[in-house]
């Protein structure tokens, strides 16, 4: 098998992971999995600790809610640490 970088182009000398059309294909399955792992929540018997986890697709909605509250702190975060770009550079400290 030949590994070298000059194997795995294309054609025109892209990258498999360079196609945008790899990146729609990526999401489109990523998606379905996400949708598919929702409705499998329906399956099977839960042994929950608390009464929320009783309902249906609790796990997924509650892993998008803290994924998109990480982010959006993340968000504000940035600005709070956020240094000036000369930050480290001695002729920027006067």
């Amino acid at each position: 098998m030949n590994n070298r970088p000059e194997a795995l182009e294309g054609a025109s000398g892209q990258r498999w992971h360079d196609c945008p059309r790899t990146a729609d294909r990526i999401t489109v399955v990523l998606v379905f999995a996400c949708i598919l792992l929702f409705f499998i929540d329906a399956l099977y018997t839960k042994h929950a600790y608390f009464a929320i986890e009783h309902i249906f697709g609790f796990y997924g909605v509650f892993g998008f809610v803290v994924c998109v509250g990480a982010v959006l702190v993340a968000g504000w975060l940035r600005f709070v640490v956020r240094r000036p770009e000369n930050w480290y550079d001695e002729a920027g400290h006067d």
